[in-house]
C-alpha cells in the first residue's frame, strides 16, 4: 500500500484497530499506525497533511459503518 492507497489504509486501520476513533488521533499517531501496517511499502518521509487527512477520513467511514 501507499500514501495514495486511503481506502485501503483506512479499511486496514479500521481492522487492526476497532476501538479506536480516528478522529481523536494526531496525525503524527496516525502516520506511525499506517507506517506499522503490514502490506505499508512507502517511503514515511512523503506522508503529507492532505494524505493523511483522506486516510483517517477513510478509516472514519469504516469506523462509523463498524459502531451500528
Amino acid at each position: 500500500m501507499k500514501w495514495t492507497d486511503s481506502e485501503d489504509i483506512g479499511i486496514a486501520l479500521a481492522e487492526k484497530f476497532p476501538a479506536v476513533d480516528p478522529l481523536t488521533l494526531r496525525f503524527i499517531d496516525l502516520r506511525d499506525r499506517v507506517i506499522g501496517l503490514d502490506g505499508f511499502d512507502d517511503d514515511p518521509k512523503t506522508s503529507n497533511e492532505s494524505k493523511l487527512e483522506a486516510i483517517q477520513m477513510a478509516w472514519y467511514d469504516e469506523w462509523k459503518d463498524a459502531q451500528h
